[in-house]
């Protein structure tokens, strides 16, 4: 489509400022900062699928040219010189890109003297003015903010398509939404199913943003403080967000009919490793006669490593040593991937890992992993090295002194130091039911009503059970070919988008 904003081009005057200190001396001098906004726009645009370059006129020095070009680089965008004309820069800029398939918005500051002498079919926009218009037919906009810019060239993009597409706004941590955008996962213009993505940011008024924007869709486990947990289920009272998803979750509260992908009350169970246990004690119901058993990891919940009826107990879950011992909460807060292998119920004492625990059986799997992925209908998996057999990790544990082998899953898991190329002394040859697994993914999707979630499951040597063993919302599922994996992300958020929406019609229409 044409009339998209398709590339952006950024005025050095709203990128830099000098410092108080003065003039830099090389390209490396920190006297010229970036502006507040500049940074995170320019991590915006890196991965948004939208052309992005840094402009400059005659006039500024060889030191703040040096640097320009230095920030240019460390984006993954260009930088070009416009002439006092502009029509030579502009040359330049159309020689560099060619055709970009629609606008280019050039970005500058209210007082910069050479907007007005621009003829090009540019879209000026004007940073720092108090009059905000938007509309497909305006030679020019205004923003008050840098950070207002993702959501006015999507407003822009969305009015361009006469409202043919859906919004979706998304909360992440940084590290999280850079694994997703790298893969061109949240584009600023529509992907093929009609899709566009917008940045929340906290740093300016969310409803604003919010009134923009069709579906959310968040990582809120990004965004916890803290999390209580009692006997009786999670629930969100219990749960400390952060400021900025403490008024996302006021707004969705207020606003009952804004869509969420997915609503926080869905969540809750996979933040609390004992509820997960409980939900997939249900699989062994879906178990059909000649097939493999799915199933969870035996499990008991221990509040005191100290409890002397804890052998008894353990015993009673049919958990035999060793076993693996993880926090109840399974996630979003410090510690919650801190885990431990204990080999004796004397290992138990002094046992550095938080209360309330999960202690769960450690099912021997000849070191292989399978990441499972359900992207709404579709559902992917990879293969990875796990740990090993519980006789290997016993010669460690003897050489680490018959003491618990402790880790932090998200760092590193235990493996064979002495044979990290030998595997298991028993085949590594697995017999995976992919149609089983397939089974369990929908029975999981339907029962804990996710979208897009992952889960990993072990084949246990001898039985051949197929055994979960980890659950967890919105992975990043980065081993899967973006390819393949990233039009299945966008066509989950789509049906589900419009599965909400023919329901609340539907309710409606009844009422």
């Amino acid at each position: 489509m044409s009339n998209l904003v398709k590339g952006v081009i950024l005025d050095e005057s709203e990128l830099l400022s000098a410092s108080e200190h003065g003039t830099p001396t090389n390209a490396n001098d920190s006297s010229f900062q970036l502006r507040p906004g500049a940074s995170y726009l320019l991590r915006k645009l890196r991965h948004s699928n939208i052309r992005s370059g840094i402009s400059y006129g005659p006039g500024l020095s060889p030191d703040k040219v040096n640097v320009l070009k230095r920030i240019a680089m460390e984006y993954s965008c260009e930088c070009f010189f416009l002439h006092a004309s502009m029509d030579g820069g502009v040359n330049e800029i159309t020689q560099a890109w060619g055709d970009v398939g629609g606008i280019i918005m050039y970005v500058v500051q209210n007082s910069k003297d050479s907007m007005c002498k621009l003829s090009s079919n540019w879209l000026i926009t004007v940073v720092g003015a108090e009059v905000v218009t938007a509309g497909q037919n305006s030679s020019m906009l205004y923003v008050n903010k840098l950070e207002e810019l993702p959501l006015t060239i999507c407003c822009f993009n969305k009015k361009a398509t006469c409202n043919n597409v859906v919004v979706v706004g998304y909360v992440m941590k940084p590290s999280r939404e850079e694994d997703f955008a790298k893969r061109g996962a949240f584009p600023l213009y529509p992907t093929p199913n009609g899709l566009i993505f917008l940045p929340l940011t906290f740093e300016i008024p969310l409803s604003s943003q919010l009134q923009n924007v069709d579906v959310v869709l968040h990582k809120a486990t990004d965004e916890i403080i803290s999390i209580e947990l009692s006997n009786a289920s999670v629930s969100s009272n219990r749960i400390t967000y952060t400021k900025g998803m403490q008024e996302l979750q006021r707004f969705m509260e207020d606003h009952s009919d804004f869509l969420a992908i997915d609503p926080l009350s869905n969540i809750y169970p996979v933040l609390d490793r004992l509820k997960i246990q409980l939900i997939l004690l249900r699989l062994q119901e879906q178990k059909a006669k000649g097939r493999h058993a799915i199933r969870g990891a035996h499990f008991v919940k221990v509040i005191d490593f100290k409890d002397p009826g804890l052998p008894q107990r353990l015993s009673d879950a049919q958990l035999s040593l060793p076993c693996i011992v993880k926090p109840q909460v399974a996630c979003g807060v410090a510690d919650s991937h801190s885990m431990a292998i204990v080999f004796g119920t004397e290992d138990f004492k002094d046992l550095n890992v938080p209360l309330p625990a999960v202690v769960q059986e450690y099912v021997n799997h000849s070191s292989t992993l399978f990441k499972f992925y359900v992207l709404g209908d579709n559902i992917f998996h990879a293969v990875k090295k796990s740990t090993p057999n519980s006789g290997i990790l016993m010669k460690s544990y003897e050489r680490n002194g018959l003491r618990p082998i402790l880790f932090d899953s998200l760092k590193s898991l235990p493996i064979d130091t002495e044979n990290q190329n030998s595997g298991d002394s028993i085949s590594c040859k697995v017999d995976l039911d992919l149609e089983l697994i397939k089974d369990a993914a929908k029975w999981l999707a339907k029962t804990l009503d996710l979208t897009i979630f992952g889960f990993d499951v072990v084949i246990q040597e001898g039985t051949g059970d197929h055994v979960i063993v980890d659950l967890n919302y919105l992975p990043s599922f980065k081993e899967i070919d973006k390819d393949i994996a990233i039009p299945a992300f966008w066509d989950a958020i789509k049906l589900k988008f419009e599965a909400r929406k023919m329901q609340q019609a539907t309710i409606a229409s009844s009422s």
